[in-house]
């Protein structure tokens, strides 16, 4: 087993990977639904409405969360400490050289909890990009599946973000079989408080991936640059969409794996 830890600087990875994603309006969910109730078998709901089409977008999370915030409350998507630099995006943590915009209204999944989650579309959407609120005492895992670090608040003159500021790195464990982890974790650099941006490239219609703590509480919510069909046109060479990463006990049986030593 092989563990690759790499730090990330938001201005870089936007560099890097500047031919495969060009900067573009991200359409951002709605959350509008989903259960009171917050415990064990969480289910929210909401649409992402892009230029062509509406997409119902369900997210389950079978151990429950921290709280689901689906119409107005605290924006804590807002530059500085509390929000105190309001809505800036020319230097928000969640804008970069490939996202043009921040998340729309204050709509905001809280997480509390270790174990798997997932969003679904329902249809195939592009380029999804997950938005992180506050992700210090958490970190997320998503099997065979890379992502890039597109912006981070406090690097590269972004504002810090409403908890402060704090780098965060990419570990990629090697699990054997052909199987590699794809991990996002606070660097405890520059601060304590990740706020930031990820995306993945392609086409997709389910995003699965673990949760490591119990921390309460980190956030989240995801967009996307288009339909597959609206960013991928048919005449292109596209993989089918697929999903990100594998479900359930297949995904923590992996991720075990990692512990083993080869």
């Amino acid at each position: 087993m092989t563990t690759l830890h790499v730090k990330f600087f938001a201005g870089t990875t936007a560099l890097l990977f500047s031919g495969l994603v060009t900067a573009a309006p991200i359409f951002w969910t709605d959350w509008t639904g989903g259960n009171v109730a917050t415990g064990a078998g969480f289910q929210g709901v909401g649409t992402i409405t892009t230029t062509t089409a509406t997409v119902t977008v369900n997210y389950t999370n079978a151990n429950g969360i921290g709280f689901y915030q689906a119409s107005g409350g605290n924006d804590y998507y807002a530059n500085g400490s509390f929000g105190s630099g309001g809505r800036d995006d020319s230097i928000s943590p969640y804008t970069s050289s490939a996202v043009d915009n921040s998340p729309t209204g204050t709509d905001i999944v809280a997480l509390s909890r270790a174990g798997s989650q997932t969003l679904s579309f329902s249809e195939s959407i592009a380029n999804p990009v997950f938005a992180f609120v506050s992700l210090n005492g958490n970190g997320y895992a998503f099997l065979n599946q890379d992502f890039n670090i597109l912006s981070v608040g406090g690097e590269d003159g972004n504002a810090c973000g409403y908890w402060g500021c704090g780098g965060v790195t990419k570990v990629v464990t090697d699990l054997g079989g052909g199987d590699f982890l794809y991990e996002l974790n606070s660097s405890n650099i520059g601060g304590s408080e990740p706020h930031g941006v990820i995306q993945f490239t392609g086409a997709f219609s389910t995003l699965v991936w673990e949760s490591a703590s119990n921390e309460y509480w980190n956030g989240f919510t995801v967009g996307v640059q288009g339909t597959a069909v609206e960013v991928f046109p048919p005449s292109n060479s596209v993989p089918e969409p697929g999903t990100l990463a594998l479900a359930g006990l297949g995904l923590a049986s992996l991720i075990g794996r990692r512990q083993r030593k080869i």
